[in-house]
């Protein structure tokens, strides 16, 4: 059995919670991240939800984020233990991934698409923070989901506008 590569884009950038050999910032392209999936079972509740990130096909885009390298041996542990993490609406996909040291490799992605019940779709970038702000669930307040995301990102030097501007909304720094 060979290793498992996962990007992550949303909260798998800064916490992975999950065994793996190597990591390294990667992207993949043709995609671009947005904060319209709902989340009922993470930074929301069912009545109340928050918003995480998906991705949406967009043909000169590209995406940064982390690429993990899962032993063979931790394989099926860490297939389980994301799906459970991404049951609100993700799907699994295989992505071509460019490591930042110039390797590509096979990554297993999770998208949420729009015909899944959790979908919210695009609104204006201050309804998304609004939203944001007030919506807390059981892995803690929306608005660190956000802050967090965009801090890994800086800290890898990736600019994501649309991170980078909810973020700015939600911090007064805009």
């Amino acid at each position: 059995m060979s290793a498992l590569w996962v990007f992550g884009y949303g909260s798998l950038v800064w916490r992975p919670a999950f065994a793996h050999r190597r990591r390294e910032p990667a992207r993949i392209r043709h995609w671009t991240r947005r904060f319209w999936q709902g989340s009922t079972d993470h930074r929301g509740v069912p009545g109340a939800p928050g918003r995480v990130v998906t991705l949406l096909p967009e043909a000169d885009a590209e995406t940064w984020g982390m690429a993990y390298e899962v032993a063979p041996a931790e394989r099926e542990r860490v297939l389980a233990n994301l799906d459970h993490r991404e049951k609100g609406g993700y799907a699994r996909h295989q992505v071509p991934t460019e490591l930042r040291s110039g390797e590509t490799v096979e990554a297993l992605v999770y998208v949420a698409t729009p015909d899944n019940d959790e979908f919210l779709g695009d609104a204006p970038l201050e309804a998304i923070a609004r939203q944001i702000a007030s919506s807390v669930g059981p892995s803690g307040a929306n608005v660190e989901y956000v802050l967090e995301l965009d801090r890994a990102l800086r800290d890898l030097g990736v600019d994501d506008p649309h991170v980078a501007a909810l973020a700015a909304l939600l911090t007064d720094r805009g």
